[in-house]
């Protein structure tokens, strides 16, 4: 018995998983070493799967385990050099004419939020994609030109700062700012210009709101949707319903599949063309290129008569994705989407079987445990990539899946036909609208805001996610080294929790700056402080919040030489003090106001030098904050406003400076 034991296969060899593996290490191990940030928990996962895997030691199964896994992760890091080399490319900074083409617009703070690709500097074709940030509306196939400052986003600071590595997953290599610009013609992309269509027959026939909703259920862009209809969406745990993903990709296949059902075993070839062409016009995102693979794989397997490995298939598909598009390692989409379909392979199959053994209806069975195995598998994630995870995202899913088929189908069988036939486009969209201003409804009166935040895994994450490959039932474990290895884990990782969001000595200060928006949060054992300045706003200050402290803060500190509107935005925030430099009237009656230019809260000292300059000593360190100067008093450490894309960046106060 002992014997077979070690004979026993603990996970089963799939060529493409531990290539798909190997070949995602070798990035993940990459950006690591590349941009800084390497920790020895890295390497946990890795170092488990492999480990397990090798048994038992044969020498064909070592030689296929190591050569798989060393082959593709070289590839992997070869992968992203060439794609990090290619992003640094670029022009230098300056004044150039701009020309390029709208790929996708959002709205920030009243704004519109444009990238561009097909880049012309001064006439010269360059490579990668532009933001550019505009006074007035633009559309998606739209050609602009203008005169514009142009910069490059670079990677500087990019293990801190989660918007930059967003940009890095697009190919979004410049920053721009114009005063102006020209619409110079129109992009001949069809998958563009079908896009823009939809959005204007969507926003001349429906509601804005219903028309926002109904074009980001279609399409995946969410960006022009009001951002507290946003953030709702959001907190309740339903955003994936308005990022085109594999749910929507698989209800259209399975659509098209059934109506070309007289093509007998053939009628997949159709229905994925119809799904790749849908996927076109959202503009190919990871989670739809993603499903149309696994789909394709699907048919194939289904029309050949093999039976079909949902690991294998998910495997297949991020190792295209991968070696195409390295960078989308660092996108938060592909993490959620792949998480995801892990999740099911990983643990649909055995919570369905306890969940029939205590008698639960089949149907309801099948919902739950596919539900809970996406939950699980990506509760870490949605933590580190928003900071906060849904506690309504099961119940509002129980009821709001069911429901997607029809609204997804109905919404584009009526958007299409409203193309087609542009005159009678109002009675088309009248279903959608409806629809969707039911929805909107449901978001005015429900509060969605019960979330899990305040506070981030750290190493925990990937000690959470080790934990759930080791005791699923792919992973062959005698069930008493489970009992012991999940309860050890479990240890371990509220022990990487605590260590990571409590401050035991020192003062932890952690910096945040986007797009003219500027705070710094200040920790030690018993105060939090935070610093703001006079531009950010509230849902600015709630996000930063959200990602690192879920209590109630010591006081805020309005920087700025407007200090009424900080204090505007300070009256908010969960503190009782608002200090400010100099006395103003703010109409504030709920708040206790402090004027004064020298000041403490706790161990903490602070003076302000003037209305945007603030000086902190605090463990025998000085500190100086200006959101928008230059370093002047020799501090210790100087904290302003960062070259435009650097989010967070920590540091601690204690026997010396650390950045960390």
């Amino acid at each position: 018995m002992e014997e077979k034991e070690k004979r026993r296969v603990r996970i089963n060899f799939r060529p493409f998983l531990f290539c798909a593996l190997g070949f995602a290490a070798g990035i993940f191990l990459y950006g690591k070493i590349r941009f800084g940030g390497f920790a020895p928990s890295d390497l946990i996962f890795l170092l488990f799967f492999a480990g397990f895997a090798l048994v038992p030691f044969r020498k064909t199964r070592i030689l296929a385990v190591l050569l798989s896994l060393l082959i593709f992760g070289g590839l992997g890091a070869l992968a992203l050099h060439g794609y990090t080399q290619r992003f640094l490319s670029t022009a230098e900074a300056g004044e150039y004419r701009l020309t390029g083409r709208v790929v996708s617009v959002s709205v920030h703070r009243d704004r519109s939020v444009a990238v561009l690709d097909d880049l012309f500097l001064d006439g010269e074709k360059t490579g990668g994609k532009c933001r550019i940030v505009l006074d007035t509306a633009v559309r998606p196939a739209q050609i602009l030109s203008m005169d514009a400052n142009v910069s490059a986003i670079g990677v500087e600071g990019f293990r801190n700062d989660s918007f930059k590595r967003n940009l890095f997953s697009k190919n979004i290599r410049y920053s721009a700012s114009a005063e102006s610009y020209e619409v110079v013609g129109r992009s001949k992309d069809p998958f563009l210009r079908v896009n823009a269509a939809l959005y204007e027959t969507l926003h001349s026939h429906m509601g804005r709101d219903e028309a926002d909703l109904c074009y980001a259920l279609l399409t995946g862009n969410s960006g022009g949707m009001d951002e507290g209809i946003s953030e709702a969406v959001r907190q309740g745990g339903i955003a994936h319903i308005f990022a085109v993903s594999g749910l929507h990709i698989g209800i259209l296949y399975a659509a098209a599949y059934f109506c070309f059902r007289f093509l007998g075993k053939y009628r997949f070839l159709p229905a994925l063309a119809v799904s790749l062409l849908y996927c076109g016009v959202c503009g190919f995102t990871v989670s739809s290129v993603r499903a149309v693979i696994m789909c394709g794989v699907l048919g194939v397997m289904r029309a050949s008569g093999r039976k079909y490995d949902l690991l294998e298939s998910l495997s297949v598909a991020a190792l295209i994705t991968l070696v195409v598009f390295p960078c989308q390692w660092y996108a938060a989409g592909m993490r959620l989407s792949y998480g995801a379909c892990i999740g099911l392979a990983l643990f649909s199959a055995p919570l369905k079987k306890g969940l029939l053994r205590i008698r639960f209806p089949r149907f309801l069975a099948d919902y739950l445990s596919a539900a809970l195995s996406v939950q699980i598998f990506t509760f870490p994630i949605l933590l580190e990539s928003f900071g906060y995870a849904s506690a309504l995202a099961l119940l509002l899913n129980f009821f709001l899946l069911p429901l997607l088929p029809v609204l997804f189908l109905g919404s584009l069988s009526c958007a299409a036909l409203a193309l087609v036939i542009p005159p009678a486009a109002s009675f088309f969209l009248v279903f959608p609208d409806g629809m969707f201003s039911a929805f909107l409804y449901l978001l005015s009166v429900a509060d969605f805001s019960f979330v899990i935040a305040g506070f981030s895994l750290g190493a925990g994450s990937v000690l959470f996610l080790t934990g759930c490959v080791a005791f699923c039932g792919r992973v062959r474990i005698k069930p008493l080294w489970k009992g012991i290895g999940a309860a050890a884990l479990s240890v371990l990782i509220v022990l990487a929790a605590v260590c990571e969001n409590v401050v035991f000595s020192g003062c932890r200060i952690e910096l945040f700056t986007r797009e003219g928006e500027s705070a710094a949060l200040l920790r030690t054992r018993n105060e939090c402080v935070l610093v703001i300045d006079g531009e950010i706003g509230v849902s600015a200050c709630e996000d930063l919040l959200s990602r690192r402290y879920g209590g109630e803060l010591s006081a805020v500190i309005v920087l700025s030489e407007d200090e009424q509107r900080g204090a505007n935005t300070a009256a908010f925030l969960p503190a009782d003090a608002i200090y400010l430099c100099d006395e103003c009237e703010t109409g504030l009656r709920n708040k206790k106001l402090i004027f004064g230019r020298e000041f403490a809260v706790g161990g903490l000292s602070f003076r302000f030098e003037t209305r945007q300059k603030l000086v902190l000593l605090a463990e025998g360190r000085t500190v100086e904050f200006d959101f928008g100067g230059i370093p002047a008093t020799g501090a210790d450490l100087f904290l302003g406003e960062e070259p435009p894309y650097a989010e967070y960046l920590k540091f601690y106060l204690g026997n010396g400076i650390i950045a960390t």
